[in-house]
């Protein structure tokens, strides 16, 4: 099976689940359909124009992810410092103990939400908020994002770890692997056997949740889904042998972070913040 087969499957799988939690969360939300609104179409263009600059920052942070994750390897080696040796003396073989537990029913879970379940977390709010009426709940998640990746892409040069598959694969199995062999394919274009701290993973599904958390009172239906599907795609980050636990709380610090700095860079709190630090500053002088 070639990378198209399997993003051509992850694809349909995910569009599947897009359509299905749309006329649930949001054509099914009675909160909307009780008041005038304008139809969902004009709703989007409106948010999609507002929000321009801002996808457009996405866009980069995205672009240099992806130079990172080509080149960054070698420019990790030059300067970054390796931290493998010092997560495995903090956990030991905590990840080796989850695995454990693993049987085939939740070998197949596991990898399902970690590709196809990861895939649709992120992509679905951003659907579902590009068509509400205001457009502060997708601006607020496409900052998160670019705050997860920004984190990441500069954690990923300063720091080399390998995740516990590569780092004690006597006692780590690579599940997803055995269980689902065509996804190497598309795992090796996404992620590096190096980058593995924090785990972004991690970072991005905590995010959805605590911004669907945030906005609740929006699609109330949507915050037991992301949850659910949060915490299973951090779990299988383990399960699977693909990250420790220390990347695991990393990314959940990095998610909080990122959720908070998100919400003061909209509402301008930050900014005022920034002025009242630069007014004592000059204070001082």
């Amino acid at each position: 099976m070639a990378l198209a087969d399997v993003l051509l499957q992850v694809g349909m799988v995910v569009a599947l689940g897009h359509l299905l939690t749309f006329l649930v969360v949001v054509r099914w939300n009675p909160r909307q359909s009780a008041s005038n609104e304008p139809p969902l179409r004009q709703r989007l263009r409106q948010n999609v124009t507002e929000l321009l600059p801002t996808l457009g920052l996405l866009g980069v942070v995205l672009i240099i992810n992806k130079v990172v994750r080509d080149i960054g390897v070698e420019l990790s080696w030059l300067i970054g410092i390796n931290l493998t040796g010092y997560i495995y003396l903090i956990e030991s073989q905590f990840v080796a103990v989850v695995q454990s537990y693993a049987n085939p029913t939740l070998t197949a879970y596991f990898g399902f939400v970690y590709v196809f379940g990861y895939t649709f977390l992120l992509t679905f709010p951003v659907l579902a908020y590009a068509v509400y009426e205001r457009s502060r709940p997708l601006r607020v998640l496409l900052l998160t994002y670019i705050l997860n990746y920004g984190v990441g892409f500069v954690c990923y040069v300063l720091f080399v770890a390998y995740g516990p598959r590569n780092f004690m694969p006597e006692l780590v199995e690579p599940l997803l692997f055995t269980s689902w062999p065509q996804s190497q394919l598309l795992v090796q274009e996404v992620n590096v056997r190096t980058n593995v701290f924090p785990s972004l993973h991690t970072s991005l599904s905590a995010t959805v949740a605590m911004v669907a958390y945030r906005f609740r009172s929006i699609y109330p239906r949507w915050l037991p889904v992301a949850t659910v599907l949060a915490v299973s795609i951090i779990i299988s980050t383990m399960y699977l042998g693909i990250h420790w636990a220390t990347d695991v709380a990393a990314g959940l610090l990095v998610a909080a972070a990122s959720v908070e700095l998100a919400v003061r860079i909209d509402d301008g709190r930050l900014t005022e913040s920034f002025r009242q630090w630069r007014g004592r500053d000059r204070v001082s002088e």
